[in-house]
């Protein structure tokens, strides 16, 4: 994940910038209130406000910057980390334990309030620049964060617009702070010594006058202050500063822009593009030497070039200047903008910055370059939870409609939807890639035709013999190094396994798994140990049975996997071990684990799915849970529906069933839910109303009414508060 540090730090402190010592001694003032809301629009100073009660308060103080690419939980969710780590070290677990595709938001919150709460002394967090947040999953983290905030922390967000937080339930309990306009807009005081420090003298009737017409709005001071200092006369600075965008954007080249020397202008629009700077950076993006110079000299006499670090290696550009720079760039040389993309996705790809050269070359139009790049990335990006991310990606070639011309990405774009549990959006990139002209050799050595036998095999679609077939021809046209060889090889395997040639199986697992560990494959090689288990219980060999369950558990913890698909089968089996040992809680809490996950276990994996669900039934059955078993082996049933060519897994599934059957009086419980049930779970312990979660969830109210009616029914309890509570108990709540 690109981390990047300045995000972490509040901009330095620097000559020229006002005090807003009434507003952050109102702010020290309510030390004690958990929430702060500094809300108003561009420009108004937030940024600033906080920067400088961050200087003077006794908590220790956190910080992130929010950006663009912080729309993915898992990103997000690492920056607060990482800036709660920074104040005082956290438990490392907590830091790799906050996102994964199965994983819940409420409970990675849930771990970063109880990281707060078990800190030495009372910590603030600020999250600036809240409104770059559209990611729903993102907007209701913030949100939990501030409704678990432990006695003693403080979060202080910035946002130009009013942040989707339960204000009004903490307004009504006096736990909540809110700045607007009203109070950000600069008194005559504070005017007067914005202007002195940008070397303005105007007398006191032209300071009112200006104060008047700008109604306070401190960016719009400045702007009228610099537009001074180049030369415009105090009658025409800075009229009707209201935010009016547009208004301002043609005043700013009017009586700003219009003074500056038109290589200072080109140096300003040209490089807007970017949402840092850096010497090396403009140099490449302009073709030019000197930039280091430049922005030492533009900071010096321009508080709206802001500096990210104490180094002044990395600056940005005030937010709203940016955008009217940008605006410039496109009206003037709107020809110019995707080669200046182009130049810095080139230095960013160069520079170990990978994911900021896919935005730049997606912005440049460069579609073989972000290809390459989503190639390489896509897969680390999952690894690291970052699912949103990569659907950005490849949402990106869907949207322009370039999905036929890079294959290789519709395959990995149909892989990951599979992995997340998305069965139909699976198919369809499949179906892309399958259509799609493929010639050529990858980087990795391996042709093209190898990757789409590969998705074949793990999608299954067309039986288990054209399953086995495409792996051997995966298997002869991968790259020795390509990163998909541990995967091919388990499948090999599991192909193996489904035929019944359960030796022959073990051996070809035995070799993937070191493979897999080699590599660094930790899901290939969980799930390789997972299923050399089932090998052994096969045999009747519960001791080795155990052992390779734990072993592949231990990959799961190593790995962090918790959240993922792959984990679903280890838990399951290593469960079944449990019972044969005759540990009932330990079983109960892997099953636990495994039961979270039945969402992501689809017709998209549906060999690996049924797999686990009569794991699963065969668990329940044991501990004399019909009621559970039934609810597996109907989604298991629905599975073999849409794949019924398993091998022997259909077979495997109608005597599950016909034992089950034989049972009788059994109680419905809390393994018996639904997957539609499940997917619920993790919005129950939230602030979220049921209407709420219906939006969440693309359901209508009633069906998730319906949903929280059986699972209390199954929970055996009659509230919400109950069934958390519950939850929590069966290991069923992250």
């Amino acid at each position: 994940m690109e981390l990047v540090e300045s995000k972490l730090h509040p901009p330095p402190a620097r000559p020229g910038i006002v005090p807003r010592t009434g507003l952050v001694d109102r702010l020290l003032a309510s030390s004690a209130v958990p929430l702060v809301c500094v809300v108003g629009p561009a420009g108004y100073g937030k940024t600033t406000l906080l920067a400088q009660w961050a200087q003077r308060t006794a908590h220790r103080v956190g910080w992130v910057s929010v950006d663009q690419h912080d729309n993915d939980p898992a990103v997000l969710l690492s920056y607060l980390a990482v800036a709660l780590d920074r104040v005082e070290p956290i438990d490392p677990r907590v830091m790799r334990r906050l996102a994964a595709p199965g994983a819940s938001i409420v409970g990675a919150v849930s771990r970063l309030a109880a990281a707060m709460a078990a800190m030495t002394q009372p910590v603030a967090l600020v999250l600036d620049h809240v409104e770059l947040l559209a990611n729903q999953q993102c907007l209701d983290a913030v949100a939990e964060l501030a409704a678990q905030l432990p006695r003693g922390a403080q979060l202080l967000v910035a946002s130009r617009a009013r942040p989707p937080l339960p204000v009004a339930l903490l307004r009504a309990q006096g736990r909540v702070v809110e700045l607007g306009v009203e109070e950000l807009a600069m008194d005559r005081q504070e005017a007067a010594a914005l202007l002195e420090g940008a070397g303005v003298q105007i007398d006191d009737t032209e300071i009112n006058d200006l104060i008047k017409r700008t109604e306070g709005w401190p960016v719009g001071l400045y702007l009228a202050a610099l537009a001074l200092r180049a030369g415009a006369p105090p009658t025409t600075a800075g009229p009707g500063f209201t935010g009016n965008d547009r208004f301002v954007a043609d005043y700013l080249w009017s009586e700003l822009l219009g003074q500056l020397p038109p290589e200072q202008v080109a140096f300003l629009t040209r490089t807007a593009v970017l949402e840092r700077l850096s010497g090396s950076l403009c140099d490449a993006v302009l073709e030019t030497t000197g930039s280091t110079s430049v922005l030492a000299s533009l900071e010096a006499s321009n508080l709206l070039l802001v500096p990210l670090d104490r180094q002044r290696w990395w600056y940005r550009y005030h937010h709203l200047f940016q955008e009217l720079l940008r605006a410039e760039l496109d009206r003037r040389e709107p020809d110019l903008v995707p080669e200046l993309h182009a130049r810095a996705a080139s230095w960013c790809e160069a520079n170990g910055l990978p994911e900021t050269a896919i935005d730049h070359a997606q912005a440049a139009g460069d579609s073989d370059r972000v290809a390459r790049l989503v190639w390489s990335m896509a897969m680390p990006a999952y690894g690291a939870g970052q699912v949103d991310t990569t659907r950005r990606w490849f949402g990106w070639f869907e949207d322009q409609g370039l999905l036929g011309r890079f294959p290789e990405v519709a395959v990995l774009g149909a892989w990951l939807q599979a992995l997340v549990g998305q069965p139909a959006a699976a198919e369809r990139w499949a179906d892309v890639a399958e259509q799609a002209p493929v010639a050529g050799t990858l980087p990795d050595g391996s042709t093209a035709q190898s990757y789409r036998a590969l998705l074949r095999a793990l999608l299954c679609r067309h039986g288990l013999d054209r399953m086995r077939a495409d792996i051997r021809a995966a298997l002869d046209e991968l790259g020795s190094g390509s990163q998909w060889r541990p995967t091919a090889q388990l499948l090999e395997g599991i192909g193996d396994l489904l035929v019944g040639e359960a030796d022959r199986a073990d051996v070809i697992l035995a070799r993937a798994v070191e493979v897999a560990t080699a590599a660094g494959a930790l899901p290939a090689a969980a799930i390789a140990l997972a299923e050399r288990s089932l090998v052994a219980i096969q045999h009747e060999d519960w001791r080795q049975a155990a052992t390779l369950a734990e072993q592949a558990e231990d990959v799961v913890r190593v790995g962090e996997l918790d959240g993922y698909v792959a984990s679903a089968l280890v838990h399951a089996v290593a469960a079944r071990a449990d019972l044969q040992r005759g540990d009932v809680p330990r079983a109960q809490k892997r099953l636990g684990r495994a039961a979270r996950l039945r969402p992501l276990l689809t017709y998209a994996l549906p060999y690996f799915a049924v797999q686990t669900l009569l794991e699963l039934g065969r668990a329940y059955l044991t501990l004399g849970d019909v009621a559970g078993a039934r609810a597996v082996l109907r989604q298991a049933r629905d599975i073999l529906r849409q794949r019924p060519d398993l091998g022997i897994l259909s077979e495997q599934a109608q005597e599950l069933r016909s034992k089950v059957a034989a049972v009788h009086g059994a109680t419905v419980g809390v393994s018996s839910l639904t997957a539609a049930e499940l997917r619920l779970l993790p919005l129950l312990p939230t602030h979220l109303t049921y209407a709420e979660i219906a939006e969440r969830l693309y359901l209508s109210p009633h069906t998730v009414k319906s949903h929280a009616t059986a699972i209390y029914r199954k929970l055996g309890v009659s509230s919400r508060g109950q069934a958390i509570q519950r939850l929590q108990q069966t290991g069923l709540s992250a």
